[in-house]
């Protein structure tokens, strides 16, 4: 798992050498494939890649496309490749489907096929790039059934996937790739439960940012509070918590600029606002430079104050340094 750009489909690329890497090795079963006049098509029988577009050839009926590989690649006579496939199809609900051109299946029958043309190879291990990407969401269920069939079986599989709650039930090892590596990786119950490190966080629980600068006491508030009511409607936020995330904004920042800073002190606030889609909560932090100060351990509580307390189901502040840190749940 990862986002997008982070060398998922990559990755699964380099495993069958569709991609050449520049540098490291690839090992599949104890044997290197990039050292140089390695068996790369004897090593590549071994595996089975179902890309994201089906790539079904599309001048050939559903058994042709079955039965081409082990024919030219392994020998075996049509009449054993046309028993295997009908075995195949029947496994996946498509015995019906034999003689049907792929332009007459939907997208969740063409990929279920795309997958038994693998599995014609008897390869040791099944390569998926974003199966269900490219289906309606009607079809993405049929086609993780196979897969979920498949994990019972006890087929070893490499999936690229966004289906969170599939990864979760059908996996035993899940990678989380970021910054051009493994960031994070561990069973489901600790990627998913438990992960550790903050872009894994902010992935599983699908966190959205929203981050604003402040570097004068005389900062254009409309465009913050502008900013705020753009962020909250793209993700869906209703509309009752975008106005309490713009005053408390308002009511915090004028708080740290008055306690922080003196008149003609450089200001440096930042304001970070974080929505998860997952739980629904919503997270407002503001970092700021200038004197140690926390507003909520005053003498006595101005309006902005009591309007905080108010609206905030948690606070947190912290002093580190030449930094204050205010934390509001919403």
């Amino acid at each position: 798992m990862g986002g997008s750009g982070c060398g998922k489909s990559v990755l699964l690329r380099s495993l069958s050498l569709l991609e050449i890497p520049s540098a490291g090795q690839i090992f599949i079963d104890g044997h290197e494939i990039t050292e140089k006049g390695a068996d790369v098509d004897k090593i590549r029988q071994s595996m089975g890649m179902v890309f994201q577009k089906f790539h079904l050839f599309s001048e050939m009926d559903v058994m042709d496309n079955l039965c081409l590989a082990p024919v030219k690649l392994k020998g075996m006579s049509r009449k054993d490749a046309e028993e295997k496939a009908m075995e195949l199809l029947s496994r996946v609900g498509l015995a019906s489907r034999a003689h049907r051109w792929p332009e007459a299946l939907s997208g969740g029958q063409q990929q279920r096929i795309a997958i038994c043309r693998c599995l014609m190879m008897e390869p040791k291990v099944l390569l998926f790039d974003e199966p269900t990407s490219a289906l309606d969401p009607p079809m993405v269920g049929e086609v993780l059934a196979v897969i979920r069939m498949l994990a019972k079986r006890d087929m070893s599989m490499i999936i690229v996937t966004h289906e969170m709650n599939f990864a979760r039930e059908v996996a035993n090892r899940v990678l989380f790739l970021a910054d051009g590596c493994i960031y994070e990786e561990g069973t489901p119950a600790e990627i998913f439960d438990y992960p550790k490190r903050e872009k894994t966080i902010a992935f599983i629980q699908k966190i959205k940012f929203f981050n604003y600068e402040i570097t004068g006491q005389d900062f254009d508030l409309m465009s913050l509070q502008g900013g705020i009511q753009d962020f909250g409607e793209k993700y869906g936020i209703d509309q009752k918590k975008i106005y309490s995330l713009q005053i408390c904004t308002e009511e915090l920042v004028y708080e740290m600029l008055r306690g922080c800073y003196n008149k003609g002190d450089k200001v440096a606030v930042n304001i970070d606002i974080s929505y998860s889609e997952a739980k629904g909560t919503t997270e407002l932090s503001i970092t700021s430079g200038g004197k140690e100060f926390d507003p909520f351990k005053q003498d006595d509580d101005g309006l902005g104050v009591t309007i905080l307390k108010t609206m905030a189901k948690n606070i947190s502040c912290l002093s580190d340094g030449d930094k204050n840190r205010i934390k509001i749940e919403l």
